[in-house]
């Protein structure tokens, strides 16, 4: 009976908490936030001064007394309160704005699934809920990202037959052969967007001594990065400042430089996907490979990632639509039917 109240006097919500961007489903509203996971607080009274996009524009750009950080690492909670914090802005951010033909105002108390990376520890696990809880939540559900990645892409996981998913986001790559609506075998790989950005700051460092920002390694990796050579090679201006002068300096890199850099992190995490179809049951082998292998996540994007991949495994590889946002859309199917959410959850609890 109470269950049902608070369905009327809040939203069920589905959070995809991402290392870097973090996106929140709506019942009834679909993706409605799509912010970097970024806060930026005063560092002597701990207050938070910004969030997400407000709080990214400052990074390495803040004075002595502010500091913008990013409360998640490799998938997990690194400072809690900073999370707790960024959960709470969101979920009172969501209820903000009663739905439209309704008078009762909405509280927020809301039922909340969080996709979490499928390696984490039970301390991690618990840190999440209990932030979701602490933030304001009723009931915080959580299920494990490839799960959610592969139900978002709309992939037949109750299916007898055999699906494989990989979901490469910003902190952690996800790998699983999911059948029966469980997963057979998976892992979670601390390699991701985060070391791909790191390849391009340590690559233009030590054939440049160039030092730039995380940010602009991003955009350097999302504007000219591939994993394979592209018809037509680009060129992008890159500043920076000079490690032997400690002046400003630009440069002009290709897309052929940054792909060499990249390679190393593209190589591991093929090399893990591979590993996963040596240990993969034959029959569920058979199934991928008339099924192909989907990717999915911010990794997903990256030019020619796709066919770098199809041409190691020897398999047919495709993109999920929309494949950013395939986690939180999980997420939304599960809060709708609590049947597959029984089954898919990895642990749920109250306040």
């Amino acid at each position: 009976m109470f269950d049902k109240i608070f369905q009327i006097l809040s939203y069920d919500i589905g959070i995809d908490l991402g290392t870097v961007n973090t996106l929140v489903w709506v019942r009834g509203k679909g993706i409605i936030i799509r912010e970097p996971s970024v806060v930026a607080i005063h560092k002597k009274s701990r207050q938070v001064l910004a969030m997400g996009a407000e709080a990214k524009r400052m990074l390495g750009r803040t004075p002595i007394a502010i500091e913008a950080v990013r409360p998640l690492r490799d998938g997990v909670i690194s400072d809690f309160d900073t999370t707790e914090a960024m959960l709470r802005h969101f979920i009172k951010q969501v209820h903000s704005t009663p739905k439209s033909g309704i008078k009762i105002p909405k509280i927020p108390r809301p039922r909340v699934v969080v996709g979490i990376p499928s390696g984490v520890t039970e301390v991690e696990r618990r840190a999440v809920q209990d932030a979701a809880l602490t933030a304001g939540a009723r009931v915080a559900y959580l299920i494990e990202e490839p799960m959610a990645a592969a139900i978002g892409a709309g992939l037949p996981i109750e299916d007898p037959e055999g699906t494989m998913i990989v979901d490469i986001g910003g902190g952690t790559t996800e790998i699983a052969v999911i059948s029966l609506g469980g997963m057979v075998i998976n892992r979670s790989l601390r390699v991701a967007g985060d070391e791909l950005d790191l390849d391009i700051v340590n690559y233009l460092k030590m054939r440049y001594g160039l030092l730039i920002g995380e940010k602009t390694a991003e955009n350097i990796k999302i504007d000219i990065g591939s994993a394979m050579p592209l018809k037509q090679e680009k060129e992008m201006v890159v500043r920076g400042r000079d490690l032997s002068t400690g002046l400003p300096k630009s440069l002009k890199i290709s897309s052929s430089e940054v792909r060499e850099a990249l390679m190393g992190t593209i190589n591991q995490i093929i090399g893990a996907i591979t590993e996963i179809l040596e240990e993969t049951p034959p029959e569920l082998v058979s199934d991928i490979l008339e099924r192909g292998i989907v990717i999915t996540g911010g990794g997903a994007l990256i030019k020619g990632f796709d066919k770098k991949l199809a041409e190691e495994t020897k398999m047919p590889v495709w993109i999920a639509d929309d494949p950013l946002t395939t986690v939180v859309r999980g997420c939304g199917v599960v809060l709708q039917n609590l049947d597959l959410l029984s089954k898919v959850k990895v642990t749920g609890g109250l306040r």
